[in-house]
């Protein structure tokens, strides 16, 4: 049942944790929905609340790079393109991808500022365990913004030592692309450390959505650089998370209809281009477990995804909960309930 709040679509986004009958946990989820005529038409909770973008901002960080001729300049592809704006799975060929951005600047993974951690797909584990080699920073989810952000300093004629930190013009380029799309002034917008080490900015729920939504409309109308990163994402779709990854899962089952990216900590961002929406959540406690399960509940409500969900993301929507000898024990779900918003 669709509930209607002030005119305004009330989402529950809440995500439960069941063992047998009985809800043994809830993750609170907050969500706010920007509309084609750029308003709140739906929330969850506090479409307000200040968090942090973390790797929802990517889209708009390699911005500054697309339409200063960068890709031109060194030769690169949609490949490199849809790796710079990808939380990917550390497979191989995410790492191989980041280590030619690299090597067409002159540069290595030392150069790289943020550090190495194990895979996120589980393909990438398995294949980086046979293989018996060190990680390293190429296998970062980030190692792909990274290169570009190497990238745009190499081709603007910037110095590349410390193009990490929030002063320098690699990171004032992309904070000032953030600001234009989200409205909100670099003077109001809390900067912080991301976990790759690059400057990560706090907004507000609604703004998030908001740049979403223009982001998406841009794509529809083919406003040059919002289309070509569209374009790079949706020919490879596997570059921007990976195998059985959430964003690569939706992109490839909606046929590039839906445009995700996941953020650390619970937060997630959403484009329907064709629709002109924009959505963001947030997870309160910040539990990746719940997040997915609310994204496909917040479009489902929408009715951008039906409720029968394709078998691949209905795997996502119904987790199991199991015990130490693998049996069943519970579920994570959605909500079923939609209750108004407090306004």
């Amino acid at each position: 049942m669709t509930v209607y709040y002030s005119g305004m679509l009330a989402l529950n986004l809440d995500v439960e944790v069941t063992r047998a009958d009985v809800v043994e946990s809830t993750h609170r989820v907050h969500a706010a929905v920007i509309g084609a005529d750029e308003v709140l038409v739906g929330a969850a909770r506090d479409a307000r609340l200040l968090t942090m973008w973390r790797s929802c901002a990517k889209f708009f960080q390699v911005m500054p790079f697309v339409a200063g001729g960068g890709l031109e300049s060194l030769g690169w592809t949609h490949e490199e393109l849809a790796l710079a704006c990808a939380s990917h799975g550390g497979e191989p060929e995410h790492v191989a991808i980041a280590q030619r951005m690299l090597a067409s600047l002159g540069l290595e993974e030392g150069d790289l500022a943020c550090g190495p951690h194990e895979p996120l797909a589980a393909r990438g584990v398995k294949l980086w365990r046979e293989s018996g080699q060190p990680l390293t920073r190429l296998h970062n989810n980030c190692s792909g913004k990274h290169a570009a952000m190497l990238a745009r300093a190499r081709t603007a004629g910037w110095a590349t030592r410390g193009y990490e930190q929030p002063d320098h013009p690699v990171q004032r380029s992309c904070l000032g692309e953030v600001s234009s799309w989200t409205g909100v002034p670099l003077d109001d917008m809390p900067i912080g450390v991301d976990g790759c080490g690059v400057a990560v900015m706090g907004l507000p729920l609604e703004r998030m959505a908001l740049a979403y939504a223009r982001f998406g409309r841009a794509v529809h109308a083919g406003e040059e650089v919002p289309a070509r990163i569209a374009a790079a994402v949706r020919r490879h779709p596997h570059l921007l998370g990976g195998t059985d990854r959430f964003d690569t899962v939706l992109l490839q089952e909606t046929g590039g209809a839906v445009i995700a990216k996941v953020g650390a900590e619970g937060v997630h961002s959403v484009a329907v281009p064709a629709a002109g929406l924009g959505l963001a959540i947030k997870v309160e406690d910040g539990a990746i477990r719940a997040q997915h399960v609310a994204v496909l509940s917040a479009l489902q409500q929408l009715g951008v995804l039906p409720v029968e969900l394709p078998p691949r993301l209905s795997d996502f929507a119904h987790r199991p909960v199991k015990n130490t000898r693998g049996e069943r024990v519970g579920e994570l779900r959605a909500s079923a309930a939609i209750r108004p918003v407090a306004r």
